[in-house]
């Protein structure tokens, strides 16, 4: 990971569209299977869109059913951190992007071997560089 980016609230809102707005700084969530990279097969790697940190590889990305972009596990340790949320009566495990601390959706103990998670990631949080 490279240096942490710190951005004043009205510079995110300047370069994030209102959906990503919402979603990567506000913790909202699309409506399943209506995420661009929810049936996306291609090889590469998916970047946070805004800061460009490289997130997850096309390898780990599996078809979870959920509606939402899935892989199970971040493209190495430090790409992501992981919050405790206890908000809207459920206990998740909320994933940011280490690199600018933006949301990028939650992981859940149901995934595949062999990490058994599943990382549900916000298409509108993503972009995509192709091998």
């Amino acid at each position: 990971m490279t240096d942490k980016i710190e951005k004043t609230d009205a510079q995110w809102r300047e370069e994030l569209s209102p959906k990503q707005y919402a979603i990567c700084r506000c913790s909202a969530t699309e409506r399943p299977f209506t995420g661009k990279y929810c049936d996306h097969h291609e090889a590469g790697t998916y970047l946070y869109a805004a800061c460009g940190a490289e997130l997850f590889s096309s390898q780990t990305k599996y078809e979870s059913g959920s509606g939402w972009s899935s892989y199970y596990r971040p493209l190495n340790d430090a790409a992501v951190s992981e919050q405790e949320d206890d908000s809207h009566g459920m206990r998740r495990v909320e994933v940011q992007c280490a690199r600018c601390d933006s949301h990028l959706g939650d992981v859940f103990s149901e995934g595949p071997k062999p990490t058994g998670l599943r990382y549900c990631i916000n298409s509108a949080a993503l972009g995509f560089e192709p091998d």
